[in-house]
């Protein structure tokens, strides 16, 4: 793994099969964990340091990502009473649009959520493919030349939308399916999307909008998938679970990390808190693997972030906390100004983090808080930036923007 992710204290997470050496190829990155190579800008505004700007069609709050010389992203689009739910792409170089594709269509325009999209999960590029995923409206394989080789369904009742993405693992597409009436994980096969294996939650089920992470720990692959109530580990190939803790929360958005040996998970509503998991463990875990608990000041949608001996969390209020990774202990905590939805990115060794009103506070990680730049744009951000080497892609909710310069 590159030097800079070692820095990090990321302890083998796995990147994506054939993702490029500058590609941002699914939600948070190469390892899924929000890091960066490269020296990101630190500084810009609507008419600085900005290499392009183009339109984006629709609604929708899928994050950027990078694969192939373009930027690909999902949105809905308005047609009449119905919905056309397509993949876009752009050029990396330019801003300019190059492919439009319709995927699937609802007959409705209505919002499950006001906040929400029918176009929230990201992406999955790999190999010659983008996998995309809606929720419960459908899940597809295209080509980069925009064929569509294969759609696959997987219904589950949702009182929010879609939310969680899809990851991929060797030749399988996972994702998490998480509702009311049916909560499993389930893996496709990436070249005809039928169903390799599926896993089915323990009871009790309910609603869940996370996105899981493949891991390197106790001298195998884990694919650990946070759902309401309870998080386990799952063998990527078989599905088999391999350890589970249970806990008191439902509606989970933040993806999983892991550092410094651990895992570290978000609970969600209603009392958000963060668990942190030794990985090595079999079966119920619950009482002897939780090696802390910080029961406050947790997010309830942005995911954490490791870097160097911390964990840093931030808050949908705009808490930012400081904790030390081995024991769950507070180093310090700093107010920002609004709300919070998009996932703080590590970048050049500095932190990322991105208000729902278009403005992003930059500052450096260490044991007290060090404002390096705030920048804004001008539009609504609840998507995580993408990073492709020195540049940044981000999402706004009319445009998409390539930051550059300013270091």
């Amino acid at each position: 793994m590159a030097r800079g992710l070692l820095a990090t204290g990321i302890v083998c997470a796995l990147l994506v099969p054939g993702a490029g050496a500058q590609d941002w190829p699914q939600f948070r990155g190469p390892t899924g964990q929000g890091h960066a190579e490269g020296q990101a800008p630190l500084e810009w505004s609507e008419g600085r340091a900005v290499a392009w700007k183009a339109s984006v069609p629709g609604r929708g709050w899928s994050s950027p990502i990078v694969a192939g010389g373009r930027v690909w992203i999902t949105t809905a689009v308005a047609d009449g009473p119905a919905t056309s739910l397509r993949l876009l792409a752009y050029d990396v170089e330019t801003g300019r649009e190059t492919m439009s594709v319709e995927v699937f269509r609802l007959r409705t325009t209505d919002l499950l959520n006001p906040k929400n999209s029918h176009a929230s999960p990201t992406p999955v590029a790999a190999g010659d493919r983008v996998y995309v995923h809606f929720g419960s409206e459908g899940t597809a394989a295209v080509t980069m030349d925009g064929e569509i080789v294969w759609k696959a369904r997987h219904r589950w009742l949702t009182q929010h939308g879609g939310g969680g993405s899809p990851i991929v693992y060797e030749d399988l597409l996972i994702f998490n399916c998480d509702g009311a009436d049916a909560a499993y994980v389930v893996a496709l096969d990436t070249r005809t999307g039928k169903q390799r294996w599926r896993t089915w939650r323990r009871r009790p089920w309910s609603q869940a909008y996370t996105t899981p992470l493949v891991i390197h720990a106790a001298g195998r692959d884990q694919l650990v998938s946070a759902g309401a109530h309870v998080a386990a580990s799952y063998d990527p190939r078989t599905g088999k679970e391999i350890w589970r803790v249970s806990y008191d929360g439902f509606s989970n958005v933040p993806r999983p990390v892991f550092g410094h040996g651990l895992v570290f998970i978000a609970t969600g509503f209603q009392q958000p808190s963060i668990v942190a998991v030794r990985p090595d463990g079999t079966g119920d875990v619950t009482r002897t693997h939780i090696v802390w608990t910080l029961a406050r000041s947790a997010p309830h949608t942005p995911s954490p972030l490791v870097a160097g001996g911390h964990l840093y969390l931030l808050t949908d209020g705009g808490i930012v906390s400081c904790v030390d990774a081995l024991t769950g202990a507070i180093v310090w905590q700093q107010r920002l100004a609004g709300a919070f939805s998009a996932s703080p990115v590590l970048a050049g060794g500095r932190i990322y983090v991105q208000s729902e009103d278009g403005v992003t506070t930059v500052f450096s990680p260490g044991p007290a808080f060090a404002h390096v730049a705030i920048n804004a744009l001008d539009d609504a951000m609840l998507a995580s930036m993408a990073v492709l080497g020195d540049a940044l892609i981000i999402r706004t909710a009319r445009h998409l923007y390539r930051i550059a310069g300013a270091q």
